[in-house]
């Protein structure tokens, strides 16, 4: 369907059904879930004006870069314009659905065990870094290139794997995931600056190549008046500048909060959803923790090993409490006892 969309003209409009479809489900199922987990909490947690805002701003943001005409140019025409789609959903998308979710929401999609231990894992920012920028370099192969020029439940996929890899690349800036707090400011500016650097050196092979890579955007010409290798250079430029600015300009910002602080920790707020999920791990790891023999022995099925043996030549040990020097509730018999 999207090669015949694609020999009609780079700007002939039709309804993106598929991407409309995914964020109003999206959209609707996110405000019934914090209506729902409202009415169910003695003490909801409220979804401020600004997180709405936020939550309004990451799904426009969506919808731009999802349906016409830049998803268009970015399945066929652009590579510029596909770079562009990608660090919207990453750079613009991700942060702003991880400010402007409901806590609750947060709360409830994190709590599931397999996913509080993902989280626990990719809040440390060597392996934040690498999975990102696996996922971003990944996505830009021309196997998966081709995928999603050709089928738009591929491209579908696509977009919600760079919103997850955003999401990944944000939360140890950003927190708001219970149990997991962010990282000191120096730490995060360090992160940032790695997240801006090691991901985006794709961006170099474009730049420096002397051939077009994909053959999905020979036609380039066509939509922006650009040579496929000169389209394939500005797309360099557009991957590397973007990441740059915007997240050691996030880094500054942090920074520069902290230096206005005595104590860089001093708006952080420790709330009871931190202790709450900190005694789920705590009782997980109950859960699984191998009891010794004593403990074995008062479930069905099991029973105290035996005594090893006594060497030849030397005295049992008797088990016997209530025998001589004993006083029968097994305590030390007095000299003065008859």
């Amino acid at each position: 369907m999207l090669n015949v969309l694609a020999a009609v003209g780079p700007f002939a409009w039709h309804p993106h059904l598929l991407p409309w479809l995914g964020l109003v489900i999206g959209v609707v199922a996110v405000v019934l879930l914090h209506r729902r987990l409202s009415a169910s909490n003695a003490h909801p947690v409220p979804w401020t004006r600004r997180q709405i805002i936020q939550f309004a701003g990451a799904a426009v943001a969506a919808a731009v870069a999802l349906t016409w005409p830049l998803s268009d140019l970015a399945a066929h025409w652009s590579l510029t314009a596909l770079v562009l789609q990608r660090v919207i959903l990453v750079l613009v998308v991700a942060p702003l659905l991880l400010l402007g979710l409901p806590y609750d929401v947060v709360q409830w999609a994190t709590r599931p065990a397999g996913v509080d231990a993902v989280l626990l894992r990719l809040q440390r920012p060597p392996v934040a870094i690498i999975t990102v920028s696996v996922l971003l370099v990944g996505s830009m192969t021309p196997l998966f290139v081709r995928a999603q020029s050709d089928s738009p439940a591929a491209q579908g996929a696509v977009a919600v794997v760079m919103v997850l890899a955003g999401l990944i690349l944000w939360i140890p800036v950003l927190g708001r995931i219970p149990g997991i707090p962010r990282l000191k400011p120096v730490v995060r500016f360090a992160y940032l600056v790695g997240q801006a650097v090691i991901p985006a050196f794709l961006s170099f092979i474009y730049i420096f190549s002397r051939h077009p890579l994909y053959s999905e955007f020979s036609r380039s010409h066509l939509a922006i008046g650009l040579r496929p290798l000169n389209d394939q250079q500005i797309a360099g430029f557009v991957s590397k500048l973007s990441m740059l600015l915007v997240l050691l300009t996030v880094g500054a910002v942090v920074l520069a909060r902290a230096s206005t602080s005595d104590d860089e920790f001093a708006n952080e707020q420790l709330v009871w959803a931190d202790v709450e999920r900190q005694f789920e791990r705590v009782d997980r790891q109950g859960r699984r923790r191998v009891p010794d023999p004593l403990e074995r022995s008062v479930f069905p099925g099991t029973s105290i090993p035996p005594a090893p043996t006594p060497a030849p030549g030397s005295a049992p040990e008797s088990t016997d409490r209530t025998g001589p020097g004993t006083t029968p509730e097994g305590g030390d018999r007095s000299p003065e006892d008859p």
